[in-house]
């Protein structure tokens, strides 16, 4: 009987649980000179450029900023880091992004 309740109530709570990862989306800051990165819930309204990938020595640092180069020479406004990865190398990493324009 216990089983049968946790059963029916499993797919109650990992549904629930995927609604309050969504977030709300919220807006974008104003535009500055420079891209400025932002939160995936704040690109609504944002028209999507592409990706870039980024593969760098170093530390996750200069990924991001590796990054950020390759949006200001895009002519990006804003980015979405989607990942920051090291690799099988040491001190080697691989990044990804998503830019956006307004």
């Amino acid at each position: 009987m216990v089983m049968r309740r946790l059963k029916a109530l499993l797919p109650v709570l990992l549904l629930t649980g995927c609604s309050v990862l969504q977030g709300t989306p919220q807006p974008p800051p104003p535009l500055t000179d420079k891209p400025q990165e932002i939160r995936r819930d704040q690109t609504e309204g944002l028209q999507r450029m592409g990706s870039v990938t980024a593969l760098v020595y170093g530390s996750p640092a200069d990924a991001e900023e590796a990054i950020r180069a390759k949006a200001v020479a895009a002519n990006a406004d804003y980015y979405v880091i989607i990942m920051i990865d090291e690799t099988i190398v040491p001190a080697q990493w691989y990044s990804q992004a998503i830019l956006y324009r307004k």
